[in-house]
Order: structure tokens, then sequence, then C-alpha cells
């Protein structure tokens, strides 16, 4: 893989999760040209810099020991692969402080790097927070490359932030500079929330949520084929986004024990507190993790999940491959794993490349519920 040279540093980067002969790099053209412009500001040591949305690393650990810089995201594998790139590139783990989104970052900042997300509403959020977090003078510079640059990125940052000028474009990157300007504060949209008839429940979703306007259609073919009469079974939501069905199966379930995972912390933060809202102080496991990496073999009946598509913009099965292997871990013999998909997915068939058994519990003319048995 290609070393990051930038005139902070030579990286050798690494992606989360790592796998074999791994096709992607873990950093892009538009990482290199936001680091170069802000080496073209010649910031001190002691200038303050938040890094927003950083993938696997490549701009916090380029500016680590050259400014005093903090990262935030709403991704548990990009604060893992921060951690490992750092090790990889002889610091601290600990070199650069870590916010996660469902927190809030403290300023004053004088340049906020944003690597534009997939969900603006995330980007929105993060802009809103910055109100009173920056400093005199202030630039806050988002990149992107051009291809997943929507015109609504450039919108928001002159909404929230001040006066906008789009750079040129460099091998296919694309910078949007802000100016700050004093603002009229503005109090968030998020999170937001929707009910659910069957069950009766309302949801909360914050601003990174998969689907946060409304349940997801895959969720909702999955619904009403949850698995009953668990008694006191070990359950995971894997990839719990909101927690909905985690919510819905204990509804069904007073005596099973739920853990939910998420690797979005804003999904495990509206997956908490959801399951309060809706079970008061009944007993959970909710934290972001790995999926299920940090889960004892051999410690759960059943698995939940809905698995994802895609990590960030890159499309393919690997995700909902590693989770499949992961549950098969985490279960007992005998554990059955339940999952939806789209039919074009072709789950069944790599599910009994895991799995000794596996059947169709239901299907839709877009989905199929798969139930695999270890």
């Amino acid at each position: 893989m290609p070393l990051l040279e930038t005139p902070f540093a030579q990286l050798d980067l690494i992606r989360q999760p790592e796998q074999p002969n791994e096709p992607l790099q873990a950093f892009d053209a538009a990482d290199e040209y936001l680091l170069n412009y802000l080496a073209d500001l010649q910031p001190s040591a002691e200038t303050r810099v938040l890094v927003l949305n950083d993938s696997f690393g490549a701009l916090a650990a380029s500016l680590a020991g050259n400014v005093q810089v903090t990262s935030s995201g709403d991704s548990f594998l990009a604060f893992q692969g921060l951690e490992k790139n750092l090790i990889r590139n002889g610091q601290a783990f600990d070199a650069v402080p870590s916010v996660p989104a469902s927190e809030a970052f403290v300023g004053p900042f004088d340049r906020v790097l944003i690597r534009v997300p997939k969900t603006l509403a995330l980007l929105e959020e993060q802009l809103i927070r910055l109100q009173g977090q920056l400093a005199p003078g202030a630039q806050v510079i988002a990149a992107a490359m051009v291809k997943h640059l929507p015109r609504a990125a450039g919108d928001l940052l002159e909404r929230y932030i001040g006066p906008v000028q789009a750079s040129l474009a460099v091998k296919k990157a694309r910078l949007l500079i802000a100016t700050t300007e004093a603002k009229a504060p503005v109090a968030s949209p998020y999170p937001t929330r929707y009910r659910l008839d069957t069950p009766a429940i309302e949801l909360l979703n914050h601003a990174n949520v998969f689907c946060r306007e409304g349940l997801d259609i895959g969720t909702r073919a999955f619904l009403p084929h949850l698995p009953k009469n668990l008694g006191t079974a070990r359950v995971a939501d894997l990839g719990c986004g909101n927690g909905v069905l985690a919510i819905a199966s204990a509804l069904q379930n007073p005596e099973a024990h739920y853990t939910l995972v998420d690797e979005s912390f804003m999904a495990v933060q509206s997956a908490a507190e959801n399951w309060r809202a809706a079970l008061g102080d009944r007993d959970v496991i909710v934290r972001a993790d790995d999926g299920l990496a940090g889960q004892e073999p051999l410690s759960l009946d059943v698995v939940l999940c809905n698995p994802p598509f895609h990590q960030q913009q890159v499309v393919g099965d690997f995700l909902a491959w590693r989770m499949f292997q992961q549950a098969r871990e985490a279960l007992v013999v005998g554990g059955a794993l339940y999952i939806v998909g789209n039919r074009h997915l072709g789950y069944h068939s790599k599910l009994a490349r895991l799995f000794r058994g596996v059947e169709q519990v239901a299907a839709t003319p877009k989905f199929v519920i798969l139930k695999a048995r270890k």
C-alpha cells in the first residue's frame, strides 16, 4: 500500500476492520488536499485543530505532534483505526484526544478540518455544535472526493459558519473553505422521532442513525418474524441502529437478556435512550464496538441482525460476511442467527458455509428472513 506523504508526516496506514489483501487504501486525495492546504497556512504547535469524520485516522495521525489536534466522529471503527495507525507509526495510541459524536467537543478551535460524511444530517449537527467553539478568525475546511460532494454540503457550511469558497479540484478532490461570521444561535433539529403501531413505541434517532425519519423496509419485513418464546435466552442485536429489533423482541420476551451493539456512537446513544423509554430500567448492555468482536465466544443464544451492505461510500458484503462470522463465534452450539436481507444478496448460500442449517423463515417480494443454526 502507498504511504500518505504530506508536509506533516509520512505515514503507513491501514483500514478497519482489517482484511487480508486489502484492496482499498486508508486515505484518499481529499485527505492529502486538506493536509496540504493546512500546511500552507503554516500552523504552529499551539494551533488548535478539530478533525471531524476522519475515516481511519489519516488526518489526525498526520497532525499529531504538529498541532493541538482533537478528533471527533461517529465511527467506532474510525477511532480504532486512529489508535492502530498512531501505534503503527511510532506514536502513543492516545496521542490524539477522541470525542465520540454522541458527546460534545469543546473548543475554541482555530481550524476545523471536515471529511464530508455520507449522511448530511451528521454534518449539519456537527456544524451546529461548532457554535461558540470557534476562535476569532477560525476557518472551517471541508473536503470530499468530487463524486461524493453534494451541493447541499456547501449550503450547510454557509448557513451555519459563513461565506464559502470552493477550491479547484485536485486529483478529483475538492475543498469547501468557510470563513466564520457572526450567526444567531440555532437549535438543532436532531434527534428526530417517529412512532410505530406494532409494537406501540416511539423511537428517537440522533443525526447519523440509519433511516432516522422512519422504519426502514428491511426492518419492517423482519419485525413480524422475530423469534418468540425465548425464555431466559441471551440475545444480541448486532448492528442495532436505534434498537428497534431488540426492543420489539424484548417486549415479547420479558425474561430474555439483551446486548445491543453498533459501530455508530449515535446509534448506540439512540438505542440506549429508546430502550429506557420503552422498557424502563430493565437490564441491558448497549455498547459501541466492532460488531461482536468484543463478545465472549459461546456467550449468546440468539443474534438478530439487519446487516449493512456498505461502509461509508464503499458497497459490498464484506461487513455482512464478517458479522455472520462474529455471530457464529459468539453463539452457543444450537444457537441461532436471524437476519433480514435483500433477496439478490444471496445470504442463504453465504450462511450455509458457516452454519449447519439455514432455513427461510419468511419472504416478501424484496426481502428474505433467514434463520441459521450453529
